[in-house]
């Protein structure tokens, strides 16, 4: 009986280790970048619909685009990693942000919808992907 022994490179096992050790830090931080082209990208959307489109002339206080935000990351119950980019509640002076970007997304009774949120989705998924990607390579790389 023949038997092979095959022994894996020392560095090769370390890098293998080092990896397995920041696991955890390298997908927060690959989340994190995707998040900011998504944010970048929502916010642009958000700015140019506020205002638009009004009978009268108002003027916005930027309570809205100041709520938008990313919360930190989270692992479920399942393991998966988890960031939401979205609202921070509740608005000064009573009612909701997310209530209000509804309004805005989808319009209601007298008042057109201005989507926001869906162009910014496919128009930030190619790049925000990439970005992820990349730093997700740039953090393995350094190790």
């Amino acid at each position: 009986m023949a038997k092979a022994q095959i022994q894996m490179p020392e560095q090769l096992m370390a890098s293998l280790e080092a990896l397995g050790d920041k696991t955890d830090g390298i997908i927060q931080s690959a989340l994190e970048a995707g998040a900011e082209v998504v944010v970048s990208k929502v916010r642009g959307n958000l700015a140019s619909v506020i205002g638009r489109g009004l009978k009268a002339r108002r003027r916005s206080t930027g309570r809205l685009l100041a709520a938008l935000g990313v919360s930190p990351v989270k692992i479920d119950n399942k393991g998966i990693h988890n960031l939401k980019v979205g609202f921070s509640e509740p608005r000064r002076g009573g009612g909701s942000n997310a209530k209000l970007a509804t309004i805005l997304e989808y319009g209601k009774s007298g008042q057109p919808a201005k989507p926001f949120l869906k162009p910014a989705r496919s128009a930030s998924r190619a790049p925000c992907i990439a970005a992820m990607q990349q730093k997700f390579e740039e953090e393995v790389n350094g190790i």
